[in-house]
């Protein structure tokens, strides 16, 4: 077996720490998905900024967070926690909903 030289191995550690870094950075809301309901409905986000979103279905039931707008889908098991990356967003109000429960559980990102 080859093994790497030390400068490729040593530029993939930085490259590493860097997205590493850049991803700690970002500004995170969080979204529970409960039995049908969002906690909060509304999550207020600066415009024009990259962020995270963090969804935790504290359910007994799967959830999907879907945005048809914001071209943005997952899937959530009872118990799970998943982080959704958002390009920056114009000012504006953004919908998304939980595709299981499409009529009691609807929402807003909303830029400002």
């Amino acid at each position: 077996m080859k093994t790497l030289p030390a400068s490729i191995l040593f530029l993939g550690v930085l490259l590493f720490v860097a997205f590493s870094a850049q991803a700690a950075d970002l500004p995170t809301f969080k979204l529970i998905m409960k039995s049908g309901q969002l906690i909060p409905e509304t999550i207020e986000v600066p415009a024009n900024t990259k962020f995270r979103l963090e969804i935790t279905n504290e359910g007994t039931d799967a959830a999907e967070f879907e945005s048809l707008e914001l071209r943005k889908e997952s899937v959530l098991a009872p118990g799970v926690t998943r982080t959704l990356v958002f390009a920056p967003m114009k000012p504006g109000r953004y919908p998304f909903f939980d595709d299981f429960n499409p009529e009691t559980a609807k929402g807003f990102i909303v830029a400002k």
